[in-house]
């Protein structure tokens, strides 16, 4: 499994990564094309692609923040789930990141919320806020009630928020 860093909206493997974030994440909780291709040029932010044998199967967006990385979006493509693929990245993170922090929805949204979650205590996180809401990605759409879930457990919780909240959706 290869773990490479995008750094330009231009790369070939973007266009494929933005259909699927596209299709997977439901309006308000992701960004537009504009927004997203801007994240190239920020210096905390990481687009990274995963690739088995040569084709992408998923990737990630990671903000390096103040003493931790967020994990804004994490996806292994439709076509390659449930071959423990999310699990080898979740590897990846532990052994590159020490403290990592990530939304998700409320496990009784659904099925598939509650699989999520289950899947992300299985691989380390744990529940770290109920009442977390993310802000809005922009005119047009809604904050959410959503879960943080991490690895660690941060000295200063309200901290942590305010620094999402400023750096990733200012």
């Amino acid at each position: 499994m290869e773990f490479l860093q995008i750094t330009s909206p231009d790369d070939y493997r973007v266009q494929e990564i933005y259909n699927s974030y596209s299709s997977t994440f439901p309006e308000d909780e992701r960004r537009d094309w504009d927004k997203f291709s801007s994240l190239f040029s920020n210096p905390n932010v990481k687009i990274i692609s995963v690739l088995h044998d040569s084709k992408t199967i998923g990737y990630l967006i990671l903000w390096e923040l103040s003493h931790y990385v967020f994990v804004e979006h994490f996806e292994v493509l439709e076509e390659f789930r449930s071959q423990k693929f999310g699990s080898h990245i979740t590897g990846y993170l532990f052994d590159n990141y020490p403290r990592i922090i990530l939304e998700i929805e409320p496990e009784h949204l659904n099925e598939d919320a509650k699989r999520r979650y289950s899947f992300y205590q299985k691989n380390g996180f744990k529940l770290l806020d109920e009442m977390y809401v993310q802000p809005s990605y922009g005119e047009g759409k809604k904050p959410l009630d959503l879960w943080l879930l991490s690895n660690y457990t941060p000295e200063n919780l309200k901290e942590v928020k305010d620094e999402i909240y400023d750096i990733v959706y200012h």
